[in-house]
């Protein structure tokens, strides 16, 4: 897939990231994983990021990066597009960046390179360097310490012609709203911020209509309802969805730190497709919590 084919599945869609699975002892559990990506296939998502945020890319050392981007490519080929996360340093982003490419991932999210200060000028180059290592297209991600500016934007939309796609997981409207008018049609547009359905009516204002859904992986007809609703301007749905059980969702997202990836694998257990445990430094959600989920849930019916 070439990078603008890459950009023109970008522009419609449900987009998500499946949680990656780990055993009790919190290894990679290969078939596990496997079965998940089947089990969501027939929802229709547009494109997959694995490796993402959601899943835990942070855990894994590049072996694993490796193991998950070819089980991922084997169980989705000629069928879902699967865009591999990449992030860390330079070094360590071109390195899964390669290895994406030499599997046969069809482009990356470069992810924020996480727990440093950053410049522009070192933003720039970071991705200057990962989008010249690869041919094929690149997504950045705007989030935590990887915020850039439009003329940041402007450079590397310049002198990276497989920069394709920006995702925003800021939630800063005029930053983004700048962002967009300036870089107009040279980017594909994604919302990438927590439970990015609450934000969707608003981005999708700002000319930015797609998003990446974690919930999909636990809730995946919901999910799609959902998108569905929000592609036809069907605001009444949207708006029973996010009162009924968006906003008591992110409720209980948000009494512990890191619980925006904990939530979704306690989701997925619940629904009977666990994922096994997180990892550290991020933990599980305690038991009350699990249960007011399952409730949440429950209230939903079928997936």
């Amino acid at each position: 897939m070439s990078p603008q084919e890459l950009k023109a599945v970008l522009q419609s869609g449900l987009l998500s990231f499946p949680l990656t699975d780990f055993d009790s002892e919190l290894n990679f559990a290969p078939k596990a994983y496997a079965d998940r990506l089947e089990w969501l296939q027939p929802y229709g998502a547009s494109a997959l990021f694995a490796a993402g945020g959601t899943g835990e890319i942070f855990s894994l050392d590049p072996v694993e990066f490796s193991a998950v981007m070819k089980v991922a490519l084997e169980t989705c080929k000629g069928r879902t597009p699967i865009i591999a996360g990449a992030g860390g340093g330079t070094r360590l982003a071109i390195q899964y960046a390669q290895e994406a490419e030499r599997l046969g991932a069809q482009g990356i999210l470069l992810m924020p390179p996480y727990l440093t200060e950053t410049s522009q000028e070192g933003l720039i180059a970071h991705v200057q360097a990962v989008c010249k290592s690869v041919k094929f297209g690149v997504i950045v991600y705007n989030r935590a310490n990887c915020r850039l500016t439009p003329a940041s934007l402007q450079v590397l939309a310049d002198t990276c012609p497989n920069l394709i796609g920006f995702k925003d997981g800021v939630g800063d409207i005029e930053k983004f709203v700048s962002v967009r008018q300036t870089m107009g049609e040279r980017f594909a547009y994604l919302g990438g911020l927590p439970t990015a359905e609450l934000f969707a009516g608003a981005y999708k204002a700002m000319g930015c209509p797609v998003y990446s859904s974690a919930v999909f992986n636990f809730i995946p007809k919901t999910a799609m309802d959902f998108y569905n609703a929000h592609a036809v301007n069907d605001t009444e749905t949207c708006d029973r969805l996010i009162r009924d059980f968006f906003i008591p969702y992110i409720a209980i997202r948000n009494k512990g730190e890191g619980y925006a990836v904990s939530i979704v694998k306690a989701g997925a257990t619940i629904i009977g497709h666990s994922a096994g445990p997180v990892r550290p430094p991020i933990s599980d959600l305690k038991s009350a919590e699990y249960e007011e989920l399952a409730a949440l849930m429950a209230k939903l019916g079928p997936q």
